[in-house]
């Protein structure tokens, strides 16, 4: 059995390295909003673990990979001043070297059993795709991860994100990239190139087109019950009346696409 308890304190301590290096307010705000996001998205794993009807252990260690997923951004922060560029580091490879080459996964968790399965669904979970090869079992966490890390940012898209007078500003008065909206009209998840800004309409959009990404029938009813496209669009006022025609439609191929999704699931 894997003590999650034991874990979360052990994930708090490691944070608090990171967090004391820091005495800038915004600096320690950037470190304690990825604290926050990994333990929701841990609470976020058990929810989806548990609606697929896994076992006490199979949950557990959903958890642990949820609480474990982003601990390289940490280091990452660290390194860069920030959380973007992903092509400059690649922030689920180095914290799966942290864990499973520097040796930190051993003050998470003993066994040993589980390290492979860890340390793929970690990788993975913020690949446009998958990497072929996996069996069942490592697919299978992978797809937890990754449904439960998208639950929460479509979460932050509600109650986090774009707080600033300015930034609701930026996002409101641009435009939407012509490729970007072709892809959310044809049901296909944006691939980020790493350095997109997110205070734009273009930001708003690659986060909504996650839902195109999601693995389970679970992660769609949380989604639809929570009603976070509605809400995500209803912060903003767009001024162009283009962008405003556009925006409608894009929430209606959405919208449309939760509904058919959970009657064929």
């Amino acid at each position: 059995m894997i003590d999650i308890e034991k874990c979360k304190e052990e994930f708090l301590r490691y944070v608090r390295i990171f967090e004391e290096e820091y005495e800038d307010e915004d600096e320690y705000v950037g470190i304690e909003r990825k604290k926050l996001h990994s333990i929701r998205v841990m609470e976020r794993s058990k929810d989806v673990a548990k609606a697929l009807k896994l076992n006490e252990e199979q949950i557990e260690l959903a958890e642990l990979i949820g609480l474990l997923h982003d601990i390289g951004r940490f280091e990452q922060y660290t390194r860069n001043g920030t959380y973007l560029n992903e092509m400059l580091l690649d922030h689920a490879k180095l914290g799966a070297d942290i864990l499973f080459k520097e040796g930190l996964i051993r003050k998470f968790i003993e066994d040993e059993k589980y390290d492979k399965i860890i340390e793929l669904a970690i990788i993975n979970h913020n690949k446009y795709k998958i990497s072929e090869g996996l069996n069942k079992e490592e697919l299978l966490f992978s797809k937890i991860i990754r449904d439960a890390d998208k639950l929460d940012i479509l979460y932050e898209g509600v109650e986090i994100y774009w707080k600033s007078k300015k930034e609701k500003q930026n996002l409101e008065n641009s435009k939407i990239n012509v490729k970007i909206g072709q892809l959310l009209k044809v049901e296909r998840p944006v691939k980020r190139c790493g350095n997109e800004r997110n205070d734009t309409v273009d930001g708003l959009l690659i986060l909504l087109s996650y839902i195109y990404d999601i693995n389970f029938r679970e992660t769609l009813v949380i989604i639809n019950e929570k009603d976070y496209v509605n809400k995500i669009f209803s912060r903003f006022e767009f001024k162009e009346e283009e962008t405003k025609k556009q925006i409608e439609n894009i929430k209606e191929i959405l919208l449309r696409y939760i509904k058919i999704r959970l009657r064929k699931i």
